[in-house]
């Protein structure tokens, strides 16, 4: 695959997590209550980067969950016959919290509803808002994030790629062609 843009680099990365971490201390009025959980894989790091902004900011120390969705994905079938799962680590109870759920993309919303199930079976959150580094369009489900680092128009038939240090030795967006 080509790459056709880079739309992201290491600076822009970090003011978009640091502008969605302001946004996040306002729309809940600070930081009491509050729990992120990254969607494993680069969901992950990005949901520890805004715990360390969030943290930095307020004071306070925000807790930081992983979130398997592996099997509460709906093209699992189509996927492989034998899937990776890795372990779901949410330390702490998410009944009534206001959590926050992170992601790198949002694309057809797939993704955040099997997270959606996923956290359904551990507790009762007393919200859930999504955050994504890109929203790139195409929704199949009626889902929006309510924070967004970037938005960028994609074609179907094009890629968006964030690639970040602890997955892949750099942060950057990229768009690919296929």
């Amino acid at each position: 695959m080509e790459e056709k843009a880079r739309i992201m680099d290491e600076q822009a990365i970090s003011r978009a997590l640091i502008r969605i971490s302001h946004e996040i201390i306002e729309k809940n009025k600070g930081v009491a209550n509050l729990v992120i959980v990254g969607i494993r894989r680069r969901g992950v790091p990005l949901a520890r980067k805004l715990a360390e902004y969030i943290s930095s900011i307020e004071g306070i120390k925000v807790p930081v969950g992983i979130l398997d969705i592996t099997l509460y994905r709906d093209d699992l079938s189509s996927l492989t016959s034998q899937p990776v799962v890795h372990k779901t680590e949410i330390p702490f109870k998410i009944t009534d919290k206001k959590l926050i759920l992170v992601d790198d993309v949002v694309y057809t919303g797939r993704t955040a509803r099997a997270a959606l199930d996923a956290l359904a079976d551990l507790g009762r959150a007393r919200t859930i808002q999504l955050a994504v580094l890109i929203d790139r369009g195409h929704r199949e489900l009626p889902i929006r994030p309510d924070y967004v680092g970037k938005n960028v128009p994609t074609s179907r038939e094009e890629i968006v790629e964030v690639r970040l240090k602890e997955v892949d030795g750099e942060n950057s967006v990229v768009i690919l062609k296929r």
